[in-house]
Formats: structure tokens, sequence, C-alpha cells
């Protein structure tokens, strides 16, 4: 299965989703996948339904369908009801000040920049992380995103506060490779990190620092990428424009911010105050 995840082209973090799905049902019935039936995956799916989230279903459903419809090549009929409808939830978004708030609170300086690089260059947290010296062009002011979602490749702009931010924690360790190279228990420096910081640990730190701020907003590092967006959308930035410098694949997915941003609909407020206005 993983092979064929591989061949498929689905990133390491899929990959484990999927894996963690089939897993799951594996557990669940105390049996090999291949011996299920199709009436006990039915009844795992209504199962699966009720117990989670929507998202979190069809994320199951889609790791399990995989696994029975690309490895087994094992006809089940309940694929063919299977569905999980499609809602539009708004993401959670923050403040200019939230963000300022959050940022500033931060005092180890590896997860400061690498927060800050989030956030003002509109990344994934797996983009950022991953990040490479010879991917920052500092001449031309850009990030060059490399192997994002889908394989795909893109440059944003590189704010001036940001770049001296990540010069000065490179400072720190000066890795030949990586920005953000994973700090080691057993002696090894930074400077000689075998792999990069784990999103966990920026993670772990992004939510410490919401709950030392006050801000009971469900937010998540994510969150600083769906801010970015709102806020280049609030000062008037080309959507088209955003949504290349998120990676979309389509304008599509960007336009559901235009849903968070008050400010491009006053206008229309004060036309609906005015025609209603005798009312």
């Amino acid at each position: 299965m993983i092979e064929n995840m591989k061949l498929f082209g689905y990133s390491k973090r899929t990959q484990d989703t999927y894996l963690y799905a089939v897993r799951k049902i594996t557990n669940h019935f105390q049996t090999s996948p291949d011996q299920i039936t199709n009436e006990q995956l039915r009844e795992y799916l209504l199962w699966h339904k009720d117990k989670y989230a929507p998202n979190t279903t069809t994320i199951a459903l889609c790791g399990i369908k995989f696994f029975y419809q690309k490895i087994l090549k094992k006809p089940m009929p309940v694929f063919d009801l299977a569905r999980q409808p499609r809602g539009q939830k708004l993401p959670v978004v923050l403040t200019r000040e939230e963000v300022r708030a959050v940022l500033s609170n931060i005092r180890v300086l590896r997860h400061r920049a690498c927060l800050t690089l989030i956030y003002s260059c509109g990344l994934r947290i797996s983009e950022a992380v991953s990040l490479k010296t010879t991917q920052i062009d500092s001449k031309r002011m850009v990030v060059h995103v490399q192997f994002g979602k889908g394989a795909r490749d893109r440059y944003v702009p590189l704010p001036q506060p940001t770049l001296a931010l990540l010069r000065r924690h490179w400072k720190t360790h000066r890795h030949p490779g990586w920005i953000f190279p994973a700090p080691s228990r057993s002696g090894i420096g930074e400077s000689e990190a075998t792999r990069h910081l784990p999103i966990s640990s920026v993670q772990k730190v992004f939510r410490q620092s919401l709950k030392e701020v006050g801000i009971q907003k469900d937010a998540h590092v994510h969150t600083l990428r769906h801010s970015y967006a709102t806020h280049l959308l609030e000062e008037g930035v080309d959507i088209r424009i955003i949504s290349e410098y998120l990676g979309h694949k389509s304008l599509e997915s960007t336009l559901i911010y235009t849903h968070l941003t008050p400010l491009l609909s006053q206008g229309v407020a004060e036309k609906i105050n005015q025609v209603m206005a005798e009312l």
C-alpha cells in the first residue's frame, strides 16, 4: 500500500493518514483487513459516521477506499452508497492584532521565526519547517516554495522584516541546508542536524502562545495561512494573485476568504441601509 501511494504521488502526510485508517478498521474487527466483508465495512462506516466529525469520516473513507479498490481490487458495494456531504465551513481567522500578540509572545527564536514565516508568506506548516537556504532569494525578495501540495512550485513575496528574522535565526546554527534544523538531545548541534524541525513542536508552541495571550478562538497553525489571505484581501490585493501565492489549484478554493472580509462588504451594507431607511 505504501509503495502504491508513493507511485500515486501522495504526500507523506496523506500516506500516514490512509495507513492509519486501514490500521483502525483492522483493530476494530481484530482481523486481517482482506477478510473484512462488505457488511462489516458497512457497519464500520455507519459507526464511524456517528462517532466522528464529517471531515474525519471523509478522510477515513478515502483511505479505506484506496486500500480496497487500488490494493486488493476487491469489490465493495457499500462504496457506491458511502458519501460524505461537502459542506462549506468557514475557517477561523485571527485579527492582525491577535497575530502580532501571538508571535511576539513566542520566546524561542526558531519557533518565532518559523511561525512568522508561515503568516507573512502564507505557507503551509510542512513547507515552512522543511525550507532550505537555497529557496530564499534575497535579491528578488521571494521564497521559492518547491514541491508544495500537488507537487506545485510557486514564488511568494518575502517581507523584509521576515528576512531579517530568518537571517538572525540562521546565524545561531549556520546549517548548510535547512533554515530550521531540528535541535538534538544527543549532543549533535543544529549545524549538523540530519532532519528539520518537527511539525509537532511548532504546533505545540503555537497552542501555548494562544493560551498565554488569552485568545479563545479554535485556532491552529494553519489559521495563520487563512489570516494571511484574509488580511491581503482586506488590503485590496487581487484575489487571483492571492490564489497564486497560496498555491491553490483553482480560484474557487480562494473564494472562501471573501466570506471573511467585512471590509469588502461595507459599501454594500451602506446601500442596503439606504434602501431600507424608510421601513
